[in-house]
């Protein structure tokens, strides 16, 4: 028996999928300054889900030697969102250097061209139930006093019922 940790003998239990992803795509977002893949995925999270849903992060290139202070090449639409962007930039550096826990980026450099709209997510309706089940659940939180609280747990209770 070896004796190695079990992550690293390559275990057929489960891991994380942010871990595997990582380390298949390091290596090719790292030429382009990305050391890390999650400030792509959630580029419209970072710097708001107008800007970032027509916008596109492309490379961040950091003065030689160093691993702060870069600037961020961003991808934009539209010349009128070049312009929005240019005017918000020092907040967009801000939430950009608040994702990363320091000052990463000193500054975007813009440049306009076409940007793939991300696909947007659209929250499913909420399921009706027959009226037996709807007072059903309506008499088990009777006796819950919290309104948010009973509103969250009758949404949960309906799509519950509905799995059965």
């Amino acid at each position: 028996m070896s004796d190695q940790p079990e992550d690293r003998r390559g275990s057929s239990g489960p891991r994380a999928i942010a871990e595997t992803t990582q380390r298949l795509t390091r290596r090719s977002l790292g030429k382009r300054g990305f050391t890390e893949a999650a400030l792509i995925a959630e580029w419209p999270t970072v710097v708001g889900s107008m800007l970032g849903n027509a916008t596109l992060p492309l490379r961040i290139v950091f003065p030689r030697g160093q691993r702060s202070a870069g600037t961020l090449h961003v991808r934009v639409g539209s010349g009128a969102l070049a312009t929005q962007l240019q005017h918000q930039e020092p907040l967009v550096v801000q939430r950009i250097n608040g994702y990363f826990g320091y000052g990463a980026i000193a500054r975007l450099a813009i440049t306009q061209g076409p940007v793939a709209r991300r696909p947007v997510r659209r929250t499913p309706a909420a399921p009706v139930l027959e009226p037996e089940d709807e007072a059903r659940l309506s008499q088990r939180l009777s006796g819950i006093e919290d309104p948010e609280l009973k509103a969250v747990l009758a949404a949960l209770g309906r799509h519950l019922a509905v799995r059965r």
